[in-house]
Formats: C-alpha cells, sequence, structure tokens
C-alpha cells in the first residue's frame, strides 16, 4: 500500500516540477519583492526637488534664521562629508572656505559657510551626496528670482499662488508678522498635500527659531531654557532571563516583528498549495483520469499520494524561497553597502536566523496537510471549478483570519487573543509563526501541535471517507446533509 501511495506522490510531484509555469511562480516572488525594493530606492532618487519661496510679513531676519535652522543637520552633515573626502574635488571649496578639515562640531560661523556654499550648488548636483536631506530634497528660491516685482505682501502672495497652480513652485510659506505674539497668521500654501516631508520640516524648523526668540524676549537665562525644555526619553531596555537589562538593538526590533513577514509568505504558500490540490483533483475528477488511476490503486492511496506530491511540490517552492532569502541575507547588505547596525542590516540577518526558518518550514507542512485534507475531500465531491469555488468559500473566511489578526498578534505575541487563537488548530500555524518572536512558552509548542498534528490525523480520516464516495460520483453535486452521511460511513 505504501509503494503504491508512493507511486502516486511521485507522478504529482514529477507532473509539477516538469512543467516551466511552476518554475516560473517559484521566481517570481522573489524577483517580484526585489523588483519593489529596486523600484522603491530608484523612484525615491528620482523624486524631483520641491521648489518653495517665503514671505515674512514681520519684515525682520526670521526666514534667514530660519532657513538656517532649516538647513543646520545637512550643514553638520556636509561638513563631516568634507573632511572625510579629501579627494573629492568638488568639496574643495567648501574645505578652503569653512575648514572642514578637522573632527569635532563646526563653529557657528563655519556652519554658515557650509550653508553659503550649500546654497550656491545645484539641489540636483547635491543628490549623490546622500547624507544630505533638506539640501537634496528642497530648494528655496527668493521671489526676487522668480522675477516678482510688486512690494505689497498680498500682491506678492497672488503671484506666488499664481506660480504654485502652474507647478513652478510646489509650496510657499507665509511668515507671520510679530510670531513673539502669536503665530495665527503662518500660512502654507500647495497643491499637494499628500507629501508633507516639506511642511513638517519647515514647520520645525520655524518652532525651534520662535522658541529661541521668546525665551529672548522673557529674559530666561538659555540653560534654564534648556532644562525647562528638555524631553523625557525613556531609554528602551530589554529583560533577561536573570532579571537583569540589555540595551536594544535594531535587530531586536527587527527580529519581533519578522514572524509578521513570515506569516504572510506562509499564508500565500499555504493557499497556493493546497489550491493546486483542489484544482488538480477537479480536473482529473472531470476529465475521467482518477477512473483510470483508481483501476490500480485504492481511493486512500491516490488521495494520500496526491497530498503528499503536492506537498513535496510545496516543499521544493518553500526550499527555493529560502534559498533565495539566505542568498539575499549573505549578498544584499554588501552590496547596498549598508553597515551592521542599519534596518536595512537588521532585517537581512533576521532572514538567516535558523528558529525562524525552521518554524516556517513546520508550520507550513503541517498548515498545508490540514488544509489539503478539507480541499481535497472538497475537490473528490465537485465536478467542476465552480463548484468547488462555492464550497471553499467557508475555507477563504477562516484563512482571512490569521491574515487580519497578524499586525495585533505582532504587536501583543502572547496576549489572549493570541494564546486562544494558537489553540484553534485551523489558525495554529499562522498563530504560533506569528508568535515566534515573543516567544511562547515552550509547553504552548508542545502543547499546540501535539494538538494540530492529532488534529491533522481526524480530518485525514475524514476526508479519506468523503473521498473514497465523492471521486466517482457525477452530476450534481452533493449536499452537505449527503457529505455529513459519508462521514459517518465506517
Amino acid at each position: 500500500m505504501a509503494n503504491k501511495t508512493l507511486l502516486v506522490a511521485q507522478r504529482e510531484y514529477l507532473e509539477n516540477v516538469r512543467t516551466k509555469t511552476f518554475w516560473l511562480g517559484i521566481f517570481i516572488v522573489p524577483v517580484l519583492l526585489a523588483g519593489v525594493v529596486g523600484v522603491s530606492m530608484l523612484l525615491e532618487k528620482l523624486k524631483e526637488v520641491q521648489r518653495y519661496s517665503v514671505i515674512d510679513l514681520g519684515g525682520g531676519d526670521l526666514l534667514a534664521r530660519a532657513e538656517r535652522e532649516f538647513r543646520s543637520a545637512d550643514a553638520k552633515a556636509m561638513w563631516r562629508l568634507a573632511a572625510k573626502m579629501q579627494d573629492d574635488p568638488q568639496l574643495q571649496e567648501l574645505r578652503d572656505k569653512a575648514g572642514a578639515t578637522t573632527a569635532g562640531e563646526p563653529s557657528a560661523d563655519q556652519l554658515k559657510a557650509v550653508l553659503d556654499w550649500v546654497g550656491r550648488q545645484d539641489a540636483k548636483d547635491l543628490a549623490r551626496l546622500g547624507e544630505l536631506g533638506a539640501s537634496r530634497r528642497f530648494e528655496y528660491v527668493s521671489t526676487q528670482q522668480l522675477g516678482i516685482a510688486a512690494t505689497d505682501p498680498q500682491e506678492v502672495q497672488r503671484e506666488l499662488g499664481q506660480r504654485v497652480h502652474k507647478g513652478e513652485l510646489f509650496a510657499y510659506f507665509v511668515l507671520g508678522a510679530d510670531p513673539a505674539k502669536t503665530v495665527d497668521d503662518f500660512r502654507y500654501v500647495s497643491n499637494n498635500f499628500t507629501d508633507v516631508g516639506l511642511r513638517t520640516s519647515y514647520e520645525s524648523a520655524l518652532t525651534r527659531v520662535v522658541q529661541k526668540d521668546r525665551i529672548k524676549a522673557a529674559d530666561i537665562a538659555p540653560k534654564v531654557a534648556a532644562h525647562i525644555q528638555e524631553q523625557v526619553v525613556c531609554k528602551p531596555l530589554q529583560a533577561d532571563s536573570k532579571g537583569g537589562t540589555a540595551d536594544v538593538k535594531k535587530e531586536n526590533v527587527v527580529d519581533q516583528w519578522a514572524p509578521v513577514g513570515f506569516v504572510y509568505f506562509l499564508w500565500m504558500a499555504i493557499l497556493g498549495v493546497a489550491s493546486m490540490l483542489l484544482t488538480n483533483t477537479v480536473e482529473e475528477k472531470s476529465n475521467r483520469i482518477i477512473e483510470v488511476l483508481l483501476s490500480s490503486v485504492s481511493p486512500t492511496q491516490l488521495m494520500q499520494g496526491k497530498i503528499w506530491g503536492i506537498a513535496a511540490t510545496g516543499m521544493t517552492m518553500v526550499l527555493v524561497w529560502v534559498v533565495f532569502a539566505l542568498a539575499a541575507g549573505w549578498t544584499v547588505p554588501t552590496l547596498l553597502g549598508v553597515s551592521g547596525g542599519s534596518a536595512i542590516m537588521a532585517v537581512f540577518m533576521t532572514l538567516q536566523n535558523g528558529g525562524y526558518l525552521l518554524s516556517f518550514a513546520f508550520y507550513f507542512l503541517s498548515g498545508y496537510l490540514l488544509y489539503a485534507a478539507v480541499l481535497v475531500a472538497i475537490g473528490a465531491a465537485c465536478n467542476t471549478l465552480k463548484e468547488a469555488q462555492n464550497l471553499t468559500q467557508p475555507v477563504m473566511m477562516a484563512l482571512m483570519i490569521p491574515l487580519l489578526s497578524m499586525v495585533f498578534i505582532g504587536q501583543e505575541p502572547n496576549g489572549t487573543v493570541a494564546k486562544i487563537l494558537s489553540w484553534i488548530p485551523f489558525f495554529t500555524p499562522f498563530t504560533m509563526m506569528n508568535r515566534a518572536g515573543g516567544p511562547p512558552a515552550t509547553w504552548e509548542y508542545i502543547g499546540t501541535s501535539v494538538l494540530l498534528l492529532a488534529t491533522i490525523w481526524l480530518t485525514m480520516r475524514a476526508a479519506g471517507k468523503v473521498f473514497r464516495v465523492g471521486v466517482l460520483m457525477t452530476g450534481n453535486p452533493p449536499k452537505l446533509r449527503e457529505i455529513l452521511g459519508w462521514l459517518r460511513q465506517s
């Protein structure tokens, strides 16, 4: 009996892996993922420089100070870059003017010299200097540069509004007349409200400048003001088994969220492979191929062979994905030139986590066997794919629960909801994979696994009874009452 089951499994496996569409389907997933990452990075580089202008109703130096504050982080980054890149001729003028050849923080005059140099450069020329933020993405254009000769603020705003409407400007700011008293007359005018990077960054810079002015006007000592404004930051630490604490690294955070990504791929793999089994069963039944096969093997042997053959097909798919994941974890950080402490490096280090990969393989196989038993029974009872699709709707609805709850469980891997779902066998593979970042207690792994395997055995027996009767039936699909009757047969 085992020999015939193995022959059926071998036939199912070879029938799938010999097709070009199977390998195309396998390789398309990592190719699409790489494409999404690559295109996202490319689009970020191709993002157009946002040109903006500013009107200062107060007529003072708020605009100049706001610009310096807005680009202060860039000035410090450029200072460090110029000191580091001694062989770059483009930065030679900056080194000569600002003296950016030593370590340490630049003085106020040196920062001003750096900002003056940055202001004379084209934003596109600064794009290659990845350490820059505002100066690479945003370009300030004065009203004089725009050719606006009007001096009346209302007329200037009207002309700037026309430039925004035509797309010549991304936005313009209106700085209030007396920010020491009120900021109610500050304005931001744009026709694009999906990209708020310019607005939020510039508002932060204006806030810092206005706060400094108000502190000075109130005659508060700078040290006292800094003490009052000091933000409370609770340093994140993680507890160990001995009650001690350790620093939280980026890889620790990524490691706890990684199971969410694994669950999504687990969901796709189980759904895709189990659906393959369903389609295969319905097609062979409608084409009468199953009748030919049943002349040589029993219904139980045929069902088990089909399930295990498709399981081997799915494991081949998962194995290829794991190889791609490991290859990406070893090569991509080097190709991108990312450091060991970066978020990207943490993600790819997680891909090499053997515990996650073994859990993924176990829960894929167990989840597939559980859902495969249900779907192969449905396929045996149906004559067309349309009939099968109607009967699989409850199964699809059940499969949506772990997908919809994966973020919630990722946030509370040891919460009440996660624990309850872990003990429902049809959700166990997804929920326990999702909780791997917790992680659950060892007894929960053992208990849920035993329950899951017992459920698979019972489901397989029930599916065998349905398959034995339904696979040879033709005509109208059986009703639920009839299927339940088959289950009661010995």
